[in-house]
């Protein structure tokens, strides 16, 4: 493809008004019984003056813009999450002597949608305009910030000149983050009921020590410290927490299932993957700032496609884990879940909370169950599979008609035979879940929590 030119000028609607206006003269004095002898003359004359005015006006503006034109300064974020609006800015410095009307437009990625564009304005002498509009990603994975196209007219208007500043740039789109400050925000507050994620933290708890500290009524007398209180003069007991440098891995399912996508125009609702994805994250995080280690694998996607992260720890690793699956796309691959789960063995010998995330659907039961069975016996795993909501919203309508009624029993008895399903496969395994997306992640993070209380791993 062949790349735009970096300045491209074309007559303006006024020069064309102009010439358009000349020709009906011309041909209403041809009309009204004038000469051609004289009309021709005249009219060639005026056309030869307005050619060598608007060619003066172009070379004069060229050279006053090449000498004091504008000055375009771009801020940019350092990535972008989707779904989340983002303010850009623009600054257009004048520091040349004369004022310039221009209009301004950002080349942004079609993956962008965008409100605040184009901008018209008028750009005074020594002056500096700060220009703002939002942006909202789409779409995971590089997304491309292309330049700056300023259409400025020549100083008598008689051309509009479309100038192509800048470098274009690429910026990576993350999940979006959102529920992961908020949860941080919850938890500090003590306040994650509100996103439905239940709260276990309890003194005396787990089985790695923590802290001695003074003992209050309902302390378990085993946790008496009897040194300890000798030495205070006062009962002191033994706190503990729960087990840390435990390992969390995650085996994401990128084949074409994942690829279900309820989304509704103006409704901000995200695809069934990146509802995973997201919910991936949210847990990384707060098992990382539990002390366990976390790492990701993806199946179900082209050879060359695919990410394996070895399990780390540290809050560095959320960064570096969202680096690696950032621009991960489902793909129109059958998902082989033996072949995961082979592989996973041969790369994962520690015994680990193994979370797998996936659409189930009943005739995956013969893959999927012998997958699940060598998984168990190293590992503790949970199935977590995504349902849609477009069943529940079926089975909960109202019913006014037959037809009303015959699609309320039809979404119920689906609904009843994907449980079953569900409940044959995972072995009425009650660590696994089959929840609507958007209840993915809280879901993930209480059912953590409950490993952890119980000391499972």
């Amino acid at each position: 493809m062949k790349p735009l030119a970096r300045r491209v000028v074309v007559p303006s609607p006024a020069s064309i008004a102009v010439l358009a206006g000349l020709g009906l003269l011309l041909a209403l004095a041809l009309s009204l019984g004038a000469p051609l002898r004289l009309v021709g003359p005249l009219g060639g004359l005026a056309l030869v003056a307005l050619l060598v005015l608007a060619g003066v006006d172009l070379w004069r503006s060229l050279r006053l813009w090449a000498a004091a034109g504008l000055r375009v300064e771009r801020a940019l974020p350092a990535a972008f999450a989707i779904g989340a609006a983002t303010e850009l800015r623009l600054s257009l410095v004048n520091a040349g002597p004369l004022a310039w009307r221009v209009t301004v437009f950002d080349e942004l990625d079609p993956l962008f949608d965008f409100e605040g564009l184009p901008i018209s304005l008028t750009v005074a002498a020594q002056t500096r305009n700060a220009l703002r509009f939002r942006v909202t990603a789409r779409q995971r994975g590089v997304a491309q910030v292309g330049v700056t196209q300023l259409l400025w007219r020549t100083r008598a208007g008689c051309f509009e000149v479309r100038e192509r500043v800048g470098d274009a740039k690429g910026l990576r789109v993350y999940p979006n983050f959102a529920a992961l400050a908020r949860y941080a925000w919850l938890s500090g507050d003590r306040r994650l009921a509100q996103i439905g994620i239940k709260n276990y933290i309890q003194r005396g708890q787990g089985t790695d020590f923590r802290q001695l500290a003074e003992y209050r009524r309902g302390d378990p007398l085993r946790h008496l410290d009897v040194k300890a209180s000798l030495r205070h003069r006062k009962p002191v007991v033994r706190e503990f927490q729960d087990e840390r440098d435990q390992c969390v891995m995650f085996l994401l399912d990128c084949g074409r299932r994942m690829r279900a996508d309820e989304q509704t125009a103006g409704e901000g609702k995200s695809s069934h993957f990146d509802d995973a994805l997201d919910a991936l994250m949210l847990l990384a995080y707060v098992a990382l700032s539990e002390g366990d280690e976390v790492g990701a694998m993806t199946f179900g996607c082209e050879e060359g496609a695919r990410r394996d992260y070895a399990p780390r720890k540290g809050m560095g690793t959320l960064n570096a884990l969202m680096n690696k699956m950032h621009d991960v796309q489902p793909g129109g691959h059958h998902s082989d879940y033996l072949a995961a789960a082979e592989a996973l063995s041969h790369r994962l010998r520690r015994r680990s909370l193994v979370i797998v995330l996936t659409n189930f659907r009943d005739e995956d039961s013969p893959e999927l169950q012998p997958a699940l069975r060598l998984l168990r016996r190293r590992h503790l795993v949970l199935l977590a599979s995504l349902r849609e909501t477009a069943l529940d919203r079926m089975a909960a309508q109202p019913v006014g008609t037959q037809d009303d009624s015959v699609a309320v029993a039809s979404a119920h008895l689906l609904a009843q035979a994907r449980q079953d399903a569900f409940a044959r496969v995972v072995d009425h395994d009650r660590l696994s879940i089959d929840v609507e997306p958007q209840a993915l992640a809280s879901a993930l993070v209480n059912r953590y929590h409950e490993v952890k209380r119980a000391g499972l791993l």
